[in-house]
């Protein structure tokens, strides 16, 4: 093929099944990308808690790489719609959303009222990050 026939041929572009908002598309793979960096973060204490600490954090490490391949995409959609602060914000009401039942229902630590004041400190935190837009 000549460089101009090459040059020419076009890769068809995969259309997306659903069509969601950025935002919504940010929330759900922050979501998805929280529960590997959850397990990644803390499930070696229970499944991995009589290894050397050595594969505990290769196995850990391994289970991070699927946390930021969804991770990067969704910083990048979201910050087409929202600042890094907000961002950041979000993750951090994902992951304690995601963590409460992981640490409760997986790692069987008991449910403590200090998890409740956190989520209402991190509703302060949503208010004050998201109040520019909340204001137009």
């Amino acid at each position: 093929m000549a460089r101009r026939e090459i040059a020419a041929c076009k890769t068809p572009r995969l259309e997306p099944i659903v069509s969601l908002p950025p935002l919504v598309t940010t929330i759900v793979l922050l979501s998805l990308s929280n529960v590997f960096m959850t397990f990644a973060w803390y499930g070696h204490l229970r499944a991995l808690n009589h290894k050397p600490w050595i594969v505990a954090a290769l196995v850990s490490w391994g289970i991070a790489l699927f946390e930021y391949l969804l991770q990067v995409p969704a910083n990048r959609i979201g910050h087409q719609v929202a600042n890094v602060g907000q961002l950041k914000i979000l993750q951090e009401v994902i992951t304690l959303t995601l963590f409460v039942p992981f640490a409760v229902f997986y790692l069987r630590e008991p449910l403590r009222l200090d998890y409740l004041w956190a989520g209402l400190c991190l509703l302060g935190a949503v208010y004050f990050m998201f109040r520019p837009a909340l204001a137009a």
